[in-house]
């Protein structure tokens, strides 16, 4: 199993700062599972807005890392390297308590399937070995549009 520093996930995600949701993966098996985690700090552009007094760490980018993170263990090796990952569903997700400044989100992405260009992964984050969101996450990987090539209709399943 393998850990990855943020210049390693920047190498396999094509995502960056300030949408780069992933500090470090602490287990990557490519293909099958990856453990990793983010630090929520109040220096996030997101925080001042989300809520003045009382800042929370939104929802939407707790699925954004867990699908980043399950981005990882797709991209990493294999037929869909150096390719981009779409988040195209979202099922049963499921948010317990909230995440603030000063946590660290500790996420667990499991490969459920991979069907052609479309795949399904169990994810789940925590907070001090506290749940804070689960749920199902489906990705349509694709050919970037800034490389040549580029077919729309690869998004289908």
């Amino acid at each position: 199993m393998a850990e990855l520093d943020i210049r390693q996930i920047m190498q396999i995600l094509p995502h960056r700062h300030p949408i780069l949701l992933i500090d470090r993966i602490l287990e990557l098996e490519p293909g099958i599972r990856a453990l990793g985690y983010k630090n929520v700090t109040y220096n996030e552009p997101v925080m001042t807005g989300h809520f003045p007094g009382n800042p929370l760490f939104p929802g939407v980018y707790m699925i954004e890392a867990l699908a980043q993170l399950g981005g990882t263990t797709v991209l990493e090796s294999g037929e869909f390297s150096r390719k981009t990952p779409y988040l195209a569903g979202i099922d049963r997700v499921k948010f317990r308590r909230p995440v603030i400044p000063g946590d660290r989100l500790m996420m667990e992405t499991k490969v459920i399937r991979i069907r052609k260009n479309i795949g399904w992964i169990d994810a789940v984050a925590k907070v001090n070995d506290q749940l804070v969101c689960s749920g199902q996450l489906m990705f349509s990987i694709a050919t970037d549009p800034g490389q040549s090539g580029y077919d729309a209709t690869v998004l289908r399943t």
